[in-house]
């Protein structure tokens, strides 16, 4: 075997004139900019239209930043530039201070300033969960790092809005604005909060929490506690109030810890470490520690599970509902290159072995976004027995299965775009480390069937609304009555085939409400795969369909 020297491979290749212009290469995706993340969507616009109408013209106005230039730079720099904790000022007095990146308040300025935290609770008009939780879908689709703040503040509202000690939280914490400083609530324009409950010994069980709270003086609701022990997962410690739980003489209870006293002063709370986690990097996580803290007594003593599981039902849909975003957030990516990359003389997205994974992933987002409308439908109508049922059942529900699929749907969309989607300067990587933390806040999957089981245990009739709904629709579709006929059959099943229960509720609910309000492509499509036997366990294995057509639902125009 001879070698070519260098001086034979200059002869051999002709020298190249570089006086003469270069050719731009073609082929090339450009960002995904320039259109509206609500207009261009059939399923928020059907719900707004449906439901809360007069919320239009602001989730259009929240729509058209989604794919904001200048937005997506933000939420990039956010994440980028991590939180950083001071715990001593110059002088060395005690600060615990969180320094945030320009672009997290830049952020949290568009969120808390949309009302995406409160227009369920301040709006009169109809539909104002729905209405809500739309901006919520479009806020995940922006940043999840902010959707904590966003809705922790959404779930705490009722909670200290019902309370008359409470009122100038409630207020705060419900105005369309966002006042970063560090001073007392009020002092302030607006306020935000955090839940701090899980300890280091776990997180799933309260009951078994060892911070403590002893009254200062009397006993009983909105009176005065001293709170000390510490929270292993404490999001957003710059807030300007806690809810936690604690241990009272009359059992677990809840209690609000302001940051600052009305002198100004730090109230107690120590903040020993900002968590580094795998995503949701630019909302800092901390662990705490509370020194003769003061805290106010929410609700009864040993009543505190059950009032922070009140609210729980509301973070529990903003993460049903905030999965279907950012499912559709990495779909408009996917669906973006797809329809702008040709290969073989056509467009990825009509090549027959891309184009089944594209309709797939337009399923998940379908079956994902109505599932998680319907519970927000049914906070709508809190007030009807059978809606309560509903929500009481489908919340836990919707919760685990969107937080299931996001991760799938995700990762599915990178290898949908290729290598570029796979580099930090993309939005890809932000939406694949975001996904897999929905499942976990807010109760794990096996925390969410467990809560199903008790539900099916303790009101039984819960499940007949969410079935009643089903059976006309079931009616059509043998598929979809099958299911419906096993779903009655194991709702008295032994313990052990609860999640499987739970993964058929989901199924069929999202089946019967696709051929309510989707087109009949996607609905028999739907159907066909999640509910018969020709569908594999990944993505892409779509047969028999018309995958231009269920694309189609998808495209933003």
């Amino acid at each position: 075997m001879t070698r070519t020297t260098s001086q034979e491979y200059a002869e051999a290749v002709p020298e190249e004139d570089f006086s003469r212009p270069r050719p731009v290469p073609g082929n090339l995706v450009p960002d995904l900019t320039g259109v509206n993340a609500f207009d261009g969507d059939e399923i928020a616009t059907d719900v707004i239209a449906r439901h809360a109408p007069w919320a239009r013209e602001r989730a259009s106005t929240l729509g058209s930043r989604v794919w904001d230039p200048e937005v997506l730079k933000a939420a990039h720099d956010a994440q980028r530039h991590v939180p950083e904790l001071r715990t001593l000022d110059r002088l060395g007095d005690e600060v615990y201070d969180v320094d945030f990146h320009p672009s997290y308040h830049a952020l949290m300025s568009l969120g808390f300033g949309s009302g995406v935290h409160s227009l369920a609770w301040t709006s009169s008009g109809p539909g104002a969960h729905s209405a809500r939780a739309v901006l919520s879908y479009l806020w995940n689709q922006i940043d999840g790092s902010t959707a904590c703040p966003l809705g922790m503040a959404y779930a705490a509202i009722p909670v200290l809005r019902g309370r008359p000690a409470f009122a100038p939280f409630a207020e705060a914490i419900a105005a369309e604005a966002y006042d970063p400083s560090d001073v007392p609530i009020g002092q302030k324009s607006s306020g935000t909060i955090g839940y701090f409950m899980t300890e280091k010994h776990g997180g799933s069980d309260l009951r078994a929490n060892v911070t403590v709270a002893r009254p200062l003086g009397r006993r009983g609701p909105g009176e005065t506690y001293l709170v000390n022990g510490h929270k292993w997962f404490a999001s957003v410690p710059m807030s300007d109030a806690y809810l936690t739980v604690a241990r009272t003489e009359g059992g677990v209870s809840c209690l609000l810890v302001p940051r600052r006293l009305p002198d100004g002063r730090l109230n107690g709370i120590r903040v020993n470490r900002l968590k580094d986690k795998l995503g949701n990097r630019a909302n800092a996580s901390s662990e705490i520690e509370y020194h003769d803290a003061l805290g106010h007594l929410v609700g009864e003593e040993g009543r505190g599970i059950r009032t922070i599981l009140s609210s729980a039902e509301y973070t529990r849909l903003d993460f049903a509902v905030g999965s279907a975003g950012l499912m559709r957030a990495a779909l408009s990516q996917a669906l973006h290159h797809n329809d702008h990359r040709t290969a073989f003389g056509a467009p990825l997205s009509q090549l027959p072995i891309q184009a089944p994974v594209l309709a797939d992933l337009t399923l998940e987002w379908a079956g994902a976004a109505h599932l998680g409308f319907r519970v927000a439908r049914a906070e709508d109508s809190a007030g009807d027995v059978s809606e309560a049922l509903v929500s009481r059942l489908l919340t836990p529900v919707a919760k685990y299965w969107n937080c299931r699929r996001v991760p799938a749907v995700t990762e599915e969309a990178i290898q949908a775009i290729g290598g570029n989607a796979y580099i930090e300067e993309h939005p890809c990587p932000r939406y694949y480390r975001e996904a897999p933390l929905n499942a976990i806040w807010e109760g794990t999957s096996n925390m969410m069937v467990m809560d199903v089981g008790r539900v099916l245990t303790r009101e039984p009739k819960a499940v007949e609304p969410v079935l009643d709904e089903i059976r006309p629709v079931a009616a059509e579709h043998p598929l979809l009555a099958a299911a419906l006929a096993e779903i009655e059959e194991l709702v008295t099943a032994p313990e052990d085939t609860t999640r499987y229960l739970v993964t058929r509720i989901a199924l069929a609910v999202q089946g019967s409400l696709l051929v309510r309000h989707a087109p009949d492509v996607v609905a028999d499509a739907f159907i066909a795969s999640r509910l018969g036997t020709g569908w594999g366990p990944g993505l892409g294995t779509l047969r028999g369909v018309d995958h231009q057509a269920i694309i189609d639902h998808a495209r933003l125009g």
